[in-house]
């Protein structure tokens, strides 16, 4: 039995194309006819694949290299083996991203589940709901009252968009993914399983136990905002949560109550963001970041994965460890730590 494929380049490249779409300089120009018609790791290349090597520290397999171009850096661009055009560029991965996109752009952007154009008859669409031409709902899909979503947005199988909740333009909602209280932008991408805009955890100690507080704020999401698969994002207490624009959130994330996310954001999984956290823009956190509440997190910041915060962190630092601080902070710790545990025990 063959093994199914899933993804079918739309076209082929030739090595002066990728040159001419990436601005990579083309070393050879006798081999800029050669063809390429797939991607690949440099170490499972193919005669008609691109691969892409980044800096000396990564060239280790670059004499068994198999491919018919590749993006390097100038540093190895002298390694690469006969036969094999090269195209330098100070950035290899992010030109191998943009052509991959191009080869494979149902890779690249979501998709129906069943192939189903317009209005499922399996669905459920409230008759108050605007839609405007051009907009697919999955067999099994529900849209409540008074939704409005626009042109190219494609609401996947089971998936529920609750009552007066407005979707932009070229959005996709996955499969089993619910938002409801919230207001979404266009090309915003929402996979399976994820809830937008659900009560906050909000509650406060009474006589009886916890009371919950209502949660009366909503969800704000700007354009080209990515929400994982099985990530939740709370609605507001009073005010609003906002993920802002091109921000891009991994799978199984949780951002509560009255986060403020900035611009072009990468968070990845397991992160949990805490209520009130204010997030500046271009901001990296790595896997399971906690974050406790009402922390401001700078501009610019990095935040190393499995660290946990409890205080403020300034525009542009590194910081790791739990208690999180500085990076060169906790690598002296560290060093500190190893060598008192390294030191010879007394006779």
């Amino acid at each position: 039995m063959s093994d199914p494929v899933f993804f079918v380049p739309s076209r082929r490249f030739t090595a002066l194309e990728i040159a001419n779409l990436t601005g990579a300089e083309l070393v050879d120009a006798s081999l800029a006819e050669k063809v390429v018609s797939t991607i690949a790791p440099a170490s499972e290349g193919s005669s008609d694949a691109l691969v892409f090597i980044e800096g000396k520290r990564n060239a280790g397999s670059v004499e068994r290299l198999r491919a018919a171009a590749v993006l390097c850096t100038p540093d190895i661009s002298g390694l690469i083996p006969s036969g094999i055009a090269v195209l330098v560029t100070p950035k290899p991965q992010v030109a191998f991203a943009q052509v991959g996109r191009l080869l494979f752009p149902a890779a690249a952007t979501p998709s129906t589940m069943t192939g189903e154009t317009g209005i499922s008859p399996r669905a459920y669409v409230d008759a108050s709901a605007k839609l405007e031409d051009g907009v697919i709902v999955e067999a099994g899909a529900v849209i409540g009252p008074g939704v409005a979503i626009g042109t190219g947005t494609i609401i996947a199988p089971n998936a529920v968009i609750a009552a007066n909740t407005q979707i932009g333009r070229d959005c996709y909602v996955g499969p089993n993914a619910s938002v409801q209280c919230a207001f979404v932008g266009n090309r915003v991408v929402i996979h399976s399983g994820a809830s937008v805009g659900r009560e906050g955890f909000g509650f406060v100690g009474g006589a009886r136990g916890p009371e919950r507080i209502p949660q009366i704020g909503r969800v704000i999401v700007q354009d080209d905002v990515e929400i994982g698969a099985n990530t939740t994002v709370d609605r507001g207490t009073m005010a609003d949560t906002i993920i802002g624009e091109g921000t891009k959130i991994d799978n199984l994330v949780q951002i509560a109550h009255n986060v403020r996310i900035g611009r072009g954001c990468i968070i990845a999984g397991h992160c949990g963001i805490s209520g009130s956290v204010t997030i500046g823009d271009y901001v990296m956190m790595g896997g399971r970041v906690g974050l406790a509440d009402h922390l401001t997190i700078g501009s610019g910041a990095k935040l190393a994965a499995a660290s946990g915060f409890m205080n403020d962190v300034p525009a542009g630092e590194v910081w790791a460890g739990l208690p999180a601080r500085p990076m060169m902070e906790f690598m002296r710790d560290v060093a500190t730590i190893r060598k008192l545990s390294s030191k010879p025990k007394r006779g």
